[in-house]
């Protein structure tokens, strides 16, 4: 008995010293997306502060394509030594695995470090939408089913799935109109081409304020910092336990010693809590959020449990 007690005393002293070593060289974070898309912002910043705190380069490298899968799989199938890490987000690990088949499996190839950051988005329209709330957006749009239409950046992702949720929930009956990306998807509700979309506080901020769009309220539980004046759709919109953000986070190969993930779970947590972060967030239209390696893994179930019942309301299918 004492000698399996020393064993694992001697084991887990091994392992704390193995954490306090790491990093002793740079680290990569696969970014799977291009340039200034919101999770490759969310990784950088995190990653500068992770930079200084640790002593060591976190260098960034985007590798987009095919909806996230290239640079996901990438890390997938990675050395998991801790010097390899996903700057991970529901579309890819969340949303994608219900959709089609991926070339890794997004519970079991990947463990979750901790989150960084949660996507708010909002329901928008053309200025000139005969509604002055959301509850009156509501009433026209139920009042008259199969009338209107919805835009989003494409079949499957995560605006369409949100699009389809506040339908759903708010019992309205709509056309979707799939785009190819958020930016046409917002030129044609501000072209006056399609009635609404609900797409990420990021990309319409400065249309809202510039009165290129109205907006009815945003589809997280607690306002969004970068438009606090803005009201919740569970509340505007009477849709009590209303609550949807894209999510973005920092994850590892499977396999990777539990020792590094807890201490860049704990890195993280610190890095939020610097003075500069809160503003850096609110322009990026980001909400602020970190978690334990054990919190964020039970979120990635929950949220590929819930697109997974979106996506089967919806009948929503993608051509393979």
């Amino acid at each position: 008995m004492k000698k399996t007690y020393l064993l694992a005393v001697l084991a887990l002293v091994a392992g704390s010293a193995f954490a306090q070593q790491y990093p002793n060289r740079p680290v990569k974070v696969i970014i799977p997306w291009p340039p200034g898309q919101a999770t490759d912002l969310a990784a950088r910043v995190v990653g500068e502060k992770l930079s200084q705190q640790l002593g060591q380069p976190f260098i960034m490298e985007n590798r987009p394509g095919a909806g996230g899968s290239i640079g996901t799989e990438a890390v997938a199938k990675a050395a998991p030594d801790g010097y390899t890490l996903l700057a991970s987000s529901s579309g890819p690990l969340s949303i994608m695995p219900n959709l089609q088949k991926t070339p890794y499996d997004a519970l079991k190839d990947l463990v979750p470090v901790s989150l960084t950051a949660r996507a708010p988005f909002a329901l928008i329209a053309h200025p000139s939408f005969p509604a002055a709330n959301a509850r009156e957006f509501v009433a026209i749009v139920r009042a008259n089913p199969g009338k209107y239409t919805f835009s989003s950046s494409g079949i499957g992702a995560t605006a369409h799935l949100f699009g389809e949720l506040f339908n759903s929930s708010a019992k309205l009956s709509a056309v979707h109109v799939p785009f190819q990306g958020s930016a046409p998807a917002m030129t044609a509700i501000i072209g006056g081409q399609v009635d609404y979309s609900v797409e990420t506080v990021a990309s319409i901020v400065g249309h809202v304020k510039g009165g290129r769009l109205k907006i009815f309220g945003v589809t997280t539980a607690v306002r969004s910092a970068s438009l606090p004046d803005v009201p919740t759709l569970a509340e505007a919109a009477d849709l009590p336990g209303f609550d949807a953000a894209a999510w973005i986070g920092y994850s590892a190969p499977a396999g990777t010693p539990r020792e590094i993930v807890v201490r860049l779970a704990a890195e993280i947590q610190k890095a939020m809590q610097a003075p500069d972060m809160k503003d850096r967030y609110l322009g990026l239209g980001l909400n602020q959020a970190t978690s334990t390696p054990d919190e964020f893994a039970a979120m990635m179930r929950s949220e590929q449990d819930r697109y997974a019942t979106i996506i089967k309301n919806a009948g929503i299918k993608i051509q393979q």
